[in-house]
């Protein structure tokens, strides 16, 4: 096993120092005993008991996991068919110009996203004279298309990875056009479209500045609630917030990467049989 440089030394502690803890001191702070955001005073799940306590705070949270199932599953859904379509089209100008134009939510600021969106709704509540437009649907329609150039970028790499001949071969076999897709080619990019359901998932769940500019006072995420939050007194009810979220994430995390694991030992396993 090789040692680490000095470099790379430097490198993980910058990362741990300015990264890791902080994370790890919000989530000490978290239990603590008194009102201290700074200062620890004992260990009690006292904030913790006050935010379940808070139903402003439930609440936006149950509309933000309700928002990115949403957005995670249509995301997925469209993504999908768009990343077949976009890898069936010949090369040129206009697979480049639809491509580039599916990358533009990425590239783009999510201020401009946020500002221009909240422009058009309010333009369409005006003509169709429809008071207070913003609120989920106004929030999942912005959701779902910054998170649908996410979806296809992870998508489009097992497409091309995918033998262009599999589906033929199938029909050739006795199915029909959509049993080829559903039976062969879905199989085939399964861990993209896991990986992109799951990118679409946590980026509506993380998203702020764009749901700031599209939501309504009716449906409130929870990113908003945690602003709203630090404009008061901060309490170490906050830090049990972001502790639940982030050990949450780092579930999710774990779990994708073990599936990987095994999606990419199964594939290695078969391989080393087809050659035998």
């Amino acid at each position: 096993m090789k040692k680490m440089s000095l470099p790379s030394k430097l490198y993980l502690a910058i990362v741990v120092l300015f990264l890791y803890l902080p994370i790890i001191m919000l989530m000490v702070l978290s239990f603590n005993a008194s009102n201290s955001t700074s200062v620890m005073s004992g260990f009690s799940l006292r904030w913790y008991v006050e935010l379940f306590k808070d139903e402003a705070t439930i609440q936006a949270f149950y509309n933000t996991l309700v928002l990115a199932v949403f957005t995670a599953v249509t995301s997925t859904f469209i993504g999908t068919l768009a990343a077949v379509g976009i890898d069936k089209m010949k090369k040129g100008f206009w697979k480049t110009s639809l491509t580039t134009i599916t990358n533009i939510p990425m590239m783009n600021p999510e201020i401009v996203t946020g500002v221009s969106m909240m422009l058009l709704f309010v333009f369409i509540g005006s003509v169709l004279k429809v008071n207070g437009i913003l609120g989920f649907w106004t929030l999942f329609i912005a959701h779902v298309t910054f998170s649908l150039p996410y979806v296809i970028l992870n998508i489009m790499p097992k497409l091309k990875q995918t033998d262009v001949h599999i589906s033929e071969a199938a029909q050739d076999l006795g199915c029909t056009k959509l049993q080829a897709f559903l039976k062969v080619v879905l199989p085939a990019i399964r861990p993209g479209i896991i990986a992109g359901f799951i990118m679409a998932f946590t980026l509506s769940l993380d998203d702020f500045i764009i749901s700031y500019f599209v939501s309504g006072p009716k449906f409130q995420t929870l990113p908003i609630r945690i602003f709203s939050m630090t404009k008061k007194r901060v309490t170490p009810d906050m830090y049990a917030l972001s502790t639940l979220i982030f050990v949450a994430i780092l579930i999710l995390l774990v779990c994708v990467n073990i599936f990987q694991s095994k999606n990419d030992n199964s594939k290695l396993s078969s391989k080393k049989g087809a050659k035998k």
